[in-house]
């Protein structure tokens, strides 16, 4: 890329780059104007590609819908994303993921990177831990034991 075309797309740029790879599950936070109004739209799925550099740069998301394959396809710098969050991360050896358009339920799932990005969603939604107390201790049965099979 020649310096005078890099040199006109900077202001155009995103202040904070967006941190994902592919394979990770996100969800994007699309502005869509109505009239007037502007109004958030999240689409959540699985990044399939990443493509282009500079402005030209774009990333694919893919979800699955009332049984069919939804692909959209994002630029990276584009003002009307308002945002894009990773739900998980996922361990992936290929760039393209287009084997997924193929597979169909449990065949898409990924194996999941438990790292930083897990910790964080973990601690962002904690789960709520029901305490126990005395009471809730002794209302508790324990699990009968087991009597011994009869011989015949």
């Amino acid at each position: 890329m020649s310096s005078r075309i890099r040199h006109a797309e900077t202001p155009f740029f995103r202040k904070a780059p967006l941190d994902f790879l592919v394979g990770d599950t996100l969800e994007v936070s699309v502005r869509i104007p109505e009239g007037d109004k502007e109004r958030i739209q999240v689409f959540a799925g699985r990044v399939i590609r990443k493509r282009g550099i500079g402005l030209a740069e774009t990333f694919t998301v893919r979800r699955i819908v009332m049984g069919e394959g939804v692909e959209r396809i994002f630029p990276m710098h584009s003002p009307r994303i308002a945002g894009v969050r990773v739900s998980s991360r996922g361990a992936v050896r290929r760039s393209k993921l287009y084997y997924l358009r193929g597979r169909i339920g449990k065949g898409t799932r990924l194996r999941a990177i438990l790292g930083e990005i897990a910790a964080d969603a973990a601690v962002a939604v904690p789960a709520p831990k029901a305490e126990r107390t005395e009471e809730t201790k002794s209302a508790v049965k324990k699990p009968a034991a087991k009597k011994p099979a009869k011989k015949k």
